[in-house]
């Protein structure tokens, strides 16, 4: 009961609303973080095919395992002690620091911060760079397994970048009664409407300056943070909770989710943002891979396509592609 104090405000207790909505609402609360496993699974996948044919040759074999493998760093993030500072910065806090400054190394911006500042709020600009040398490396030795795992991940790091709500304190909306707000931009809309997105972008180049294009990258996504909170404000203060929520049913659990009536009217106030979005996110890694590559001395990548890969690899990671199904939300009233 003390954990759902934590979540719930302190009224929602005294009214007898029972522990099934209680279930309902946590439910909810679970798909709060980056993309969502679908949107994920998509941007990695789509990303191989900006590769030029000596590197696609490689990805597209194993192409299934960069989709599904897209997800493992939420998936360690709860478990994985330091995990969960790489998803995110809180950009609010670092510019009220009377000596901000972005395009710092990991050596300056912990003499700036200090080290437990830089944890608490947030280091995806700097782990991305970071894992640019991870991924270089396991290019120049030819290690198979590193490559694929390095790549789905830095997926991962690259296309939460690209998600305004990564780059704020005001993350899930709780600082201006708009909770909810995280798992209905970057998942509930992209599930809603991926069929209407154009996701094929240009062929893979060279990153010239790393360093810079992260921190644009972030730059430009904390600039979004306005619209995606501001235009939801509006929005929200047009429908009823009747009309704006609805209850949902995936497999044999129920979730409370946004209904698709107010999903549309958010999607289309957005204007494209999460389709101009999701192929940044797709462009920006398929560059990564590919400088990474370069920068390896643009190894062959063709021996690697007989080398065996570590035990149970094809059985773990391979399994049949499920079709999501999501069953239609049922609109409900009070």
């Amino acid at each position: 009961m003390y954990i759902l104090k934590k979540i719930f405000p302190y009224n929602f207790f005294k009214k007898k609303i029972s522990l099934y909505l209680i279930l309902l609402m946590i439910g909810q609360q679970a798909n709060l973080y980056a993309w969502g496993f679908f949107a994920h699974k998509k941007i990695n996948r789509m990303a191989v095919f900006t590769l030029p044919p000596p590197m696609l040759i490689f990805y597209k074999k194993y192409i299934q395992y960069i989709t599904e493998n897209a997800v493992n760093p939420d998936k360690r993030r709860y478990a994985v002690k330091g995990e969960a500072p790489k998803h995110y910065i809180d950009m609010e806090h670092y510019q009220a620091h009377p000596n901000y400054q972005t395009h710092l190394s990991w050596t300056k911006a912990k003499k700036i911060y200090g080290e437990k500042n830089l944890k608490t709020h947030g280091i995806i600009p700097w782990h991305i760079i970071k894992m640019r040398y991870q991924l270089t490396k396991a290019f120049k030795k030819k290690q198979a397994y590193q490559i694929l795992r390095l790549s789905a991940d830095i997926g991962h790091y690259i296309a939460d970048a690209h998600v305004p709500l990564h780059t704020t304190q005001n993350y899930n909306g709780q600082l201006t009664n708009q909770q909810g707000i995280h798992g209905l931009w970057e998942t509930r809309l992209p599930e809603l409407f991926i069929q209407e997105y154009s996701l094929w972008t240009g062929k893979a180049s060279y990153i010239q300056n790393m360093q810079d294009t992260v921190w644009k990258t972030i730059v430009n996504t904390h600039q979004k943070v306005h619209s995606v909170l501001s235009l939801e404000k509006k929005l929200s203060k047009k429908f009823p909770p009747s009309k704006k929520y609805c209850v949902e049913q995936r497999k044999s659990s129920l979730f409370k989710n946004y209904s698709v009536a107010y999903a549309k009217a958010y999607h289309d106030l957005l204007d494209g943002q999460i389709a101009q979005q999701m192929r940044a996110s797709i462009q920006m890694i398929g560059n990564f891979w590919f400088t990474c590559w370069v920068d390896a001395g643009q190894p062959n990548l063709k021996p690697l396509l007989d080398k065996p890969l570590k035990k149970n690899f094809l059985k773990e990671n391979f399994n049949k592609k499920k079709k999501l199904k999501i069953r239609a939300c049922e609109e409900h009233s009070h």
